[in-house]
């Protein structure tokens, strides 16, 4: 039986509870905190601040709470789409990156710099065009990796994989025919940053994202079947076909969203679920909604960083994520392999 499934303990109303105000308390403070912090230049170099919410208003209000509000979004939206895609694929190293989701918003998002669509459409065309590109890859995906009416996990891994390196690829091509000053602008943006966000692009994205999100946490229950496996979800009463096709559409649709709203910000999705169940346990019906309280948290803790550790050449929070996001990718991978468990959670 994988170690997705039930747990040791019995979910009851008060342990959830204790468990989300937990998360949320953390992520409150951190909420009020992170805009206060920044840096000043004096004499003797760079050194940590903490601003006012009255006195540095304008700093605060317009710069670094639509940063903040962005991280609690994308951070939510990646991190619940995380561990929804490793229920329903049983791997541990499902995540959006590794389905190719995000290569393929990045190659739209690059086309649409290369062919001055932000110049002539405004800002909004980039996030536009990926989300469509990311869409477009989803189906690709889902068509190379559906057997008959079965969607394997190893195949759709792989043809995640696959669409990847040709989207990885063809971005680089792009941008070998692109002007400097658009190969900079491509480069920065698939980073993955929250700096230049804007409340009007929230106000866009934040609706679809929420509603992606009540979706995930309303199937949380199927959840625990499928990672049992189709026959286990099949015993129990859940459709399993009908469950996948639902949640991994919405969930690829959810990491389609934050990078249209952020670039393309890796690991979230495969960090945050793990951590959390070895905390909260296994039962999607506390770590789904867990894991879009401490994804946003954690991505705001990775943007403060990002501000102040390299004071006025901010590194874009997506490079602070790969960093750490490299080293506990490996980790999975040779947990998994000792326990023979690559291709079924272990």
């Amino acid at each position: 039986m994988s170690s997705f499934v039930g747990g040791r303990t019995r979910l009851t109303r008060g342990r959830l509870v204790a468990a989300l105000l937990a998360i949320g308390g953390a992520c409150a403070v951190l909420a009020i905190l992170a805009p206060l912090v920044g840096t000043d230049q004096g004499r003797s170099g760079w050194h940590l601040t903490f601003d006012d919410w009255l006195t540095d208003g304008d700093l605060v209000w317009r710069f670094r709470v639509p940063r903040v509000l962005a991280c609690f979004v994308v951070g939510g939206a990646l991190a619940a789409a995380g561990s929804a895609l490793q229920a329903v694929l049983r791997n541990p190293l499902a995540e959006p990156f590794t389905l190719g989701v995000s290569s393929g918003a990045s190659l739209a998002a690059v086309i649409a710099i290369r062919f001055g669509l932000a110049g002539a459409l405004g800002g909004a065309a980039i996030g536009v065009s990926a989300l469509i590109g990311a869409a477009v890859t989803i189906a690709l995906v889902w068509r190379l990796g559906k057997v008959g009416d079965s969607l394997p996990p190893a195949t759709l891994l792989l043809a995640g994989v696959t669409i990847s390196m040709f989207c990885g690829a063809a971005s680089m091509l792009v941008q070998m025919t692109s002007d400097f000053r658009d190969i900079g602008y491509m480069v920065r943006w698939m980073m993955g940053d929250v700096g230049a966000v804007t409340y009007d692009q929230l106000a866009m994205a934040a609706p679809a994202i929420a509603a992606g999100l009540a979706v995930l946490v309303w199937f949380a229950r199927d959840l625990n079947a499928l990672a049992a496996g189709p026959e286990a979800a099949a015993s129990v009463g859940v459709d399993a076909g009908r469950t996948e096709t639902i949640v991994f559409a919405v969930a690829s649709l959810l990491v389609g969203a934050s990078i249209a709203v952020a670039g393309p910000i890796g690991f979230v999705g495969l960090m945050v679920p793990h951590a959390l169940r070895a905390v909260v346990g296994p039962d999607h019906r506390v770590l789904v909604p867990a894991s879009i309280l401490a994804g946003g948290g954690f991505l705001v803790t990775c943007d403060t960083l990002a501000r102040i550790l390299t004071p006025g050449n901010q590194i874009p929070v997506g490079v602070i994520t790969a960093l750490l996001g490299g080293p506990f990718f490996v980790l999975i991978l040779v947990r998994a392999k000792r326990s023979a468990g690559l291709w079924g959670m272990p």
